[in-house]
Parts: structure tokens; sequence; C-alpha cells
């Protein structure tokens, strides 16, 4: 159970700090309004990941016995993860501009993050095998790795709009930079994972 709440612990935290339109609205909604508004926004993913898990974990489990499959997604995943890995090592300051920006609202959070592919690859690529792998260990595992990886994906999030809400430089700065770098290593290895797994659903190890 513990490998499964450090590694919902890693991702949650890796897409909680990457830059990205969920984001965006976040430290917009935050500046022209107040931490509140940011906060809202931040808690999209409560309200529209579910029905994604369930069709990734369905699709999943028809595909359960079909291992040239499984080793494709795995391998998607691991390629996935590297690409995370790769933007967050490059990852620049966040610079915020306000410049031509409507008011967003919670509803406007809810429609950019269900509309974005992000969610779905990652559930149907990383996400959902995972949640997989630790079904067979045992649910608590499963809960262990989902609420691990959204307390820290909304977590994340929020700081940030707390941040913000008191200093645009703390964003702008080495810190945020620092902690990308650090969690662009981890994830690199837990591509390695997946390639590994990859391997094994190919038979090659």
């Amino acid at each position: 159970m513990i490998d499964y709440l450090i590694v919902g612990t890693v991702l949650g935290l890796s897409a909680g700090l990457a830059p990205g339109p969920l984001l965006t609205l976040v430290l917009i909604e935050t500046l022209q309004h107040d931490w509140r508004a940011g906060v809202k926004v931040a808690c999209a993913p409560l309200l529209t990941d579910l029905p994604i898990i369930c069709v990734a974990l369905f699709v999943l489990a028809q595909l359960s016995q079909v291992n040239t499959v499984l080793g494709v997604i795995s391998l998607a995943g691991s390629l996935l993860l590297l690409s995370m890995a790769y933007k967050s090592l490059r990852s620049p300051q966040i610079l915020i501009s306000l410049e031509n920006e409507a008011a967003k609202s919670l509803s406007k959070g809810v429609i950019v993050n269900f509309l974005s592919p992000h969610p779905y690859l990652f559930w149907m690529t990383i996400g959902g095998p995972l949640v997989m792998k630790a079904r067979a260990q045992s649910y608590l595992s499963v809960l262990a790795f989902i609420g691990a990886f959204y307390f820290f994906l909304i977590g994340a999030k929020i700081s940030l709009a707390l941040l913000a809400n008191r200093s645009k430089i703390l964003l702008e700065g080495r810190l945020y930079i620092f902690v990308m770098r650090a969690l662009g290593v981890l994830l690199g290895f837990l591509a390695l994972t997946l390639f590994r797994d990859a391997l094994r659903f190919f038979q090659f190890i």
C-alpha cells in the first residue's frame, strides 16, 4: 500500500504543479478575484474525473487478458511519463498575465478539464493500469493511490492559488523551478517502471 501511496503522491504533485490550462485558470481567477475563486477552479477535477476513470477502468478490464494490448498501453504510459518528466525538467517560470482575460468560474474550470485530453491520456495509460495493479494487491492500495493522487493534485493547485494571492514573485522564483526539476527526476523513474511492465507483457523479460 505504501508504494502506491508514494506513486500517487508523486504523480499528484507533478500534475498539480505542471503548467497547463487548469493551472492558468486557477492563477488568473485568484489574481482577478481572490483565493476562494482559485480554489473553486482547482477543485474542478473532483467533478470531472470520475466518469473518465470509470471508462478507463472498464476498457482496461476488457483488455486484461490481452497482453500485447496491455504492453502497448504500458509503453504509451511510459512515453507519456517521459514527456511529463522532460517538461518538468525544462519547466520555465510561471509567467502570469492578466491582459485580455475574461473572468473564469468553477463551471469554466469543469469544462476546460473535461474537454482537455490530459485526464483521458493519464487514466488510460498511467492511472488506470496502476489502479488495476493496485487492485490485485488490495482495495486499500487502490484507495491509497487515488486518494494521494487527488489530495496532492488539488492541494498543489490550491497552494499555488494561495501563493498567487500573497505574492506573484514566489511563483516566478527559483523554488517553483527546483520543485519541478525534482518531480521530473521522479517521473523519469516511474516511466522506467512502466517500461519494464511493457517488456513483461511483451514477454521480453
